[in-house]
């Protein structure tokens, strides 16, 4: 290319941004990755919306419609062949649903990381296996009857993956589930537990993070621990303050309540100075070090970080709810999982051993919840992009497909692997039903945080084409956030005419941007398309704002794709 044109065309890239950043100002970004404090990030400090020079154009939604395919196509290039994007690698496919025809494409063979994207495929398969009526359950049990309100041995709280149990599903609300639990309890005509209150969460085996998990992403929020007992996202909501004078240290307050230790040795510093404030929690550990400072008047910092023991929170909370409704506790509070081998609850396909299990006639059901359906399930878990309920949504299928009678199961069983491992056999299997090539796809976990999963724009639109005909189509649509309204795509073009009607799963790591999903044309032609940006740095606004530039001219497109 010539110098010329070479800077005609850098001047392109420049106003596709700048155009973008009047729709929707970069400081309403949200990326899926819990980043807030860096051992060098300063607290964030309010900006004013970027402003468009007098050279630079109009925000793409108010520039003409494309009218044509040839004037689409050609808007497209502009923004996937801009300078700005050379150091990366862009995987993009566009396809009509109505008409079959291929509308664009570059590197839609290519392997790229998928990030969030993942969560499509897991979603996809579990409501096709598990249907949107399926409920997760928790299950109380004891090895007696209860006898003159008495439980003479333990109680045991038996979890199978519900994620219900949190504040995202009651109205903010820490408590409720839990609540909710310890009612049916005292229904049941317990008021006293002799033995100890045990957290089983041995319905899972394996490890408790995903395969190809880096382990700067397990004190977040986004790398929380797996676990079959869950609790309010098995996080705790963190908030670090200064305190009034300089010297005084920070104040620290976390919710529902501790399940950590907190080391603070952060101090408040002068009113105007720097943020240096650092939280640190190694892994496995159960301190979270809280250092350096904050200035005073500083916002300071507010974020969720994971707690080790996720069942051992449950009983923690459980036994708090069932004391203030007057039922004693004798004995401790204590969890079991698959490998201490002591799990009471019979298992018909025991994983890694076969385990002394207490026979089903003689154990005895107190109490049982369920969470609501897996519909509304699906919805929480793409809308938010949420890392942890997609993993348990992985290992309950693989858990559930093995429990199903042997001629309701399709693929094959999975005796002798991990919940993980089985899960995803299951999403393999489905997705050969699905038509997507096995050898467009490498999978490691459900959620799309490790760095080791590899698809591509080919088999995303090949998975979201076949669901657009599926029995549940309505269901996964409508679990996708929605651009300018919902989810992950809520302050992302609004004002334009993608803003409530393109529906689309996002994905977002260090070095990669995704979005695939449906839009309808203003010409009422309905598409498919995926876009995943690899090998490309967070910091940079370009990599979110040229796949939004995409999606905005797909919206607007009046013309045809034949």
């Amino acid at each position: 290319m010539d110098p010329e044109a070479r800077r005609l065309s850098f001047a392109l890239s420049i106003v596709v941004v700048i155009a973008l950043s009047i729709v929707q100002p970069l400081s309403l970004a949200q990326p899926q990755r819990e980043r807030r404090v860096a051992a060098t990030e300063p607290t964030p400090t309010p900006t004013s919306a970027p402003t468009a020079s007098p050279a630079s154009s109009r925000p793409i939604s108010a520039a003409p419609a494309p009218q044509t395919l040839a004037e689409l196509l050609s808007r497209i290039q502009e923004v996937v062949r801009q300078p700005a994007l050379d150091p990366g690698f862009f995987a993009v496919k566009i396809v009509s649903l109505d008409t079959g025809n291929v509308i664009y494409e570059q590197n839609a063979n290519k392997f790229v990381r998928p990030a969030s994207n993942m969560k499509l495929y897991t979603v996809a398969a579990a409501l096709d296996r598990l249907t949107p009526d399926y409920h997760f359950m928790t299950s109380v049990y004891a090895k007696e009857k209860v006898d003159d309100g008495k439980i003479k041995g333990d109680l045991i709280i038996y979890g199978r993956g519900d994620l219900s149990i949190a504040a995202r599903f009651n109205d903010g609300d820490y408590f409720k589930g839990i609540n909710d639990l310890a009612d049916r309890i005292v229904a049941a005509g317990v008021k006293r537990v002799k033995g100890d209150l045990v957290g089983d969460e041995s319905y899972f085996n394996g490890t408790p993070l995903g395969g190809g998990w880096e382990w700067e992403d397990l004190q977040w929020a986004d790398g929380a621990q797996v676990s079959a007992l869950t609790i309010n996202d098995n996080v705790i909501d963190v908030t670090v303050k200064p305190g009034e004078k300089p010297g005084a240290p920070l104040v620290i307050t976390t919710a529902p309540g501790p399940f950590i230790a907190i080391a603070n040795r952060g101090t408040t510093s002068a009113r105007g100075g720097k943020s240096d404030l650092r939280l640190y929690r190694a892994v496995g550990a159960n301190v979270l070090e809280i250092s350096g400072g904050l200035p005073v008047g500083d916002n300071g910092f507010e974020g969720k970080v994971a707690i080790p023991d996720p069942a051992l929170a449950f009983v923690t909370m459980l036994r708090d709810a069932l004391v203030k409704r007057g039922v004693k506790v004798d004995g401790r509070l204590r969890t079991i999982d698959v490998r201490s081998g002591t799990s009471i609850v019979p298992d018909p396909w025991p994983p890694l051993m076969q385990l002394n299990f207490v026979p089903q006639s003689q154990l005895t059901e107190i109490a049982s919840i369920q969470s609501p359906p897996f519909g509304l399930i699906a919805a929480q878990t793409l809308k938010p992009s949420q890392n942890l309920y997609t993993e348990l949504i992985l290992r309950t299928l693989g858990k559930q497909i093995r429990t199903l009678p042997a001629e309701q199961i399709e693929g094959p069983l999975h005796t002798g692997r991990t919940s993980e491992e089985a899960g995803l056999i299951e999403v393999r299997d489905f997705l050969r039903q699905a038509g997507v090539s096995e050898s467009e796809l490498v999978i490691n976990d459900g959620s799309g945080l490790s760095r080791n999963d590899m698809i591509t724009a080919n088999a995303t639109v090949q998975l979201l084409t076949f669901m657009s005909k599926h029995r549940y189509f309505a269901t996964f649509r409508d679990a996708l956030p929605i651009a300018g309204v919902d989810g992950t795509l809520r302050t992302r073009m609004r004002g334009t005419p993608a803003e409530g009607n393109l529906r689309a799963k996002t994905g977002s790591l260090s070095s990669v941007a995704s979005l695939s999903g449906y839009v309808t044309t203003a010409a009422g032609e309905h598409l498919v398309f995926s876009m995943m940006l690899n090998n490309y740095p967070s910091a940079s606004a370009v990599r979110r704002d040229s796949i939004d530039a995409i999606a905005i001219l797909l919206a607007s497109f009046a013309g045809r794709s034949q």
